[in-house]
């Protein structure tokens, strides 16, 4: 009955309605109580999602790219299936919410996704990590700078995401994976990216002094990294 009642909901004129079709199934929703049977099984909410995935509200579509990316961190196989289905044609909008719908996969470096968005090749050439200052404080920042050469004949479509391997209680080193760049490096190019990373203190961690380590992850492949010490 429910699924029956969300489905005439896709077509109502209200964007707060048609968001609650897709806000109200997700399995993994934040702060609310995980719906482990579409944990399980997805399937029922795919025909919703197919209906929104177009919608005329970004408010809408956001939410479906949240859906899918809730079902990729159970079922990665089936969200990397609906982007090789739905992303070859897709205009800028659909190709901006299954670009967010992947973010967790990519983040991953989870093959078949990354071949889908054209980015499953490792990088052909040389990237270097820079990081400054060597010796940083809770509370303030590192830059990062990323030198990239090309050595391929044609351009090359690279996600470069960034693992931040941070000490833990126990001494151990633990990688959280930050989103970076998204670049076309054409061929026999350098270029120079550069990020600045806060190391404001957050209230769901606690980063403890030692030595950490940043490393590149170009098209989900480990690369470049470079060691800095954490200090209060």
């Amino acid at each position: 009955m429910t699924l029956a009642t969300l489905a005439r909901w896709t077509g109502d004129p209200s964007a707060h309605v048609r968001r609650l079709v897709s806000e109200g199934s997700r399995p993994r929703l934040p702060w609310g109580l995980r719906l482990q049977a579409l944990a399980l099984d997805p399937s029922p909410t795919l025909p919703l999602l197919l209906a929104l995935q177009d919608d005329t509200s970004d408010y809408v579509r956001r939410s479906v790219a949240n859906h899918l990316n809730d079902i990729a961190k159970d079922h990665p196989e089936l969200v990397a299936q609906w982007v090789e289905t739905h992303l070859p044609g897709a205009g800028p909008l659909r190709t901006a919410l299954l670009r967010h719908a992947c973010r967790g996969l990519i983040k991953r470096g989870h093959t078949r996704t990354l071949q889908a968005w054209g980015q499953g090749r490792p990088l052909r050439g040389d990237a270097t990590l820079g990081l400054s200052p060597k010796r940083a404080k809770v509370g303030g920042a590192l830059t990062l700078t990323v030198t990239l050469t090309s050595r391929a004949r044609q351009a090359q479509s690279l996600v470069i995401d960034y693992a931040w391997f941070r000490r833990l209680a126990n001494g151990s080193l633990a990688p959280k994976v930050f989103k970076g760049w998204h670049v076309t490096l054409e061929p026999g190019e350098q270029r120079v990216l550069t990020r600045r990373h806060s190391l404001a203190p957050v209230t769901t961690r606690r980063d403890y002094t030692g030595v950490h380590r940043i490393e590149l992850r170009i098209n989900g492949r480990a690369g470049d990294s470079s060691p800095f010490t954490l200090s209060v």
